[in-house]
């Protein structure tokens, strides 16, 4: 029965490349939210300034938006680094692999090379395969 725990897996270097604050559609990201408190302190008016616990309330949900960030920061570094160590988890063992014309290559993984897009797998001398490509470990 083939198995495939890296096939399976989406790279998690495959993300859109572009504004981060913006890969949610268009929501506000901490930036803006800062942006637009920054801007109605700027414009209030000094005789008549806004409630305190207001501006108490905007801050706790600019802290909290920032700690969410900060979380998926560590959880996106830590699939990479799972990533990567399946990667290297497969060093030695014989693999099948889908090329890019379509058709099955096997082969043992010889090395494993960490580029900016993510680990690539030397396979039976062919340099540069995808873990993701992967379809059979035995």
């Amino acid at each position: 029965m083939p198995t495939n725990p890296i096939g399976a897996l989406t790279s998690p270097n495959t993300i859109p490349t572009g504004d981060p604050r913006r890969a949610d559609h268009g929501l506000l990201g901490k930036d803006d939210f800062l942006k637009l408190l920054i801007g109605q302190l700027q414009h209030q008016d000094p005789m008549n300034p806004g409630d305190p616990s207001e501006q108490m309330g905007q801050m706790t949900q600019f802290s909290i938006l920032e700690q969410i960030a900060n979380l998926a920061q560590s959880q996106q570094a830590s699939a990479a680094n799972d990533y990567d160590a399946q990667a290297i988890s497969l060093i030695g063992k014989t693999v099948t692999y889908t090329k890019d014309d379509g058709t099955s290559a096997s082969g043992v993984v010889e090395q494993v090379a960490f580029t900016s897009s993510g680990p690539t797998l030397t396979i039976g001398g062919v340099r540069g395969i995808a873990p993701v490509v992967v379809t059979e470990v035995r």
